[in-house]
């Protein structure tokens, strides 16, 4: 509640903003700052002056976007939610990488812990994303060799993580990679990949140094804002099936 209170305020402060006029500075006095924070007590004024764009806010906030028949978590080594979203970040840097030269994809990665929460069975609203995906990220598409690419695999097996991938298959037992595979088929060492990811794994978050050994490739697209187009593409939620991570 308090985070959607900051995009209330935030949002009527621009708009009172944008609809001042420019005005010719003639004057400076100095004031004592007054901090702003949860036990500032409510004031009608303000409350009569930002209600008109708390309540359009709110309105766009709750609109319906998609729909889904079942809980969407973040549980499991393959999580429908965790699955779905990289797929739709997958789909998100393909398009971009045929707009911009890029020859293919071959898999995508996000890091379960940028997943905030679930979304319960039933209509998804713009609210319910914004919940699921607070953060700012973007996509970035990294471009590697395979010889380097192998750290992705080695990550996984080290760390047991269940961060959720898209055209990428692990199978790890003990200290041993059975399966490891990128649009199903094995690693070629000498190839060029691009897998699309965060910038917040792509800088290393959650220790994914092997990142570094690549050239990051910036998208501009916001996660949260290609999440949303992806929910409302799909208008009926379509949630993934296929074995993709099996942590052991």
């Amino acid at each position: 509640m308090k985070r959607f209170q900051i995009y209330v305020l935030g949002a009527a402060l621009a708009l009172l903003t944008a609809c001042t006029s420019r005005q010719n500075i003639s004057n400076i006095q100095t004031h004592q700052n007054i901090v702003i924070d949860s036990n500032i007590n409510d004031d009608a004024t303000f409350k009569k002056v930002i209600a008109p764009y708390k309540n359009e806010l709110e309105k766009q906030m709750n609109i319906k976007i998609s729909h889904t028949s079942v809980e969407l978590n973040k549980t499991g080594d393959n999580s429908n939610l965790g699955n779905l979203l990289t797929d739709y970040t997958y789909e998100g840097a393909l398009a971009w990488a045929k707009a911009n030269n890029i020859p293919n994809i071959d898999g995508a990665v996000i890091n379960i812990g940028g997943i905030r929460t679930i979304i319960p069975a039933g209509d998804i609203t713009i609210k319910q994303i914004f919940e699921v995906m607070p953060f700012e990220n973007e996509v970035v598409i990294v471009k590697l060799k395979g010889s380097d690419l192998q750290g992705l695999f080695d990550y996984y097996l080290k760390e047991k993580t269940n961060n959720p991938v898209s055209h990428i298959t692990i199978i790890t037992e003990g200290n041993n990679i059975k399966t490891g595979l990128i649009s199903g088929k094995k690693i070629e060492k000498d190839k060029t990949y691009y897998i699309a990811t965060s910038d917040y794994l792509a800088m290393g978050g959650d220790r994914m140094y092997f990142f570094g050994k690549g050239e990051m490739i910036g998208t501009g697209i916001k996660l949260r804002e290609l999440f949303i187009e992806k929910f409302k593409e799909n208008k009926e939620v379509k949630v993934p099936t296929d074995l993709r991570l099996d942590l052991k």
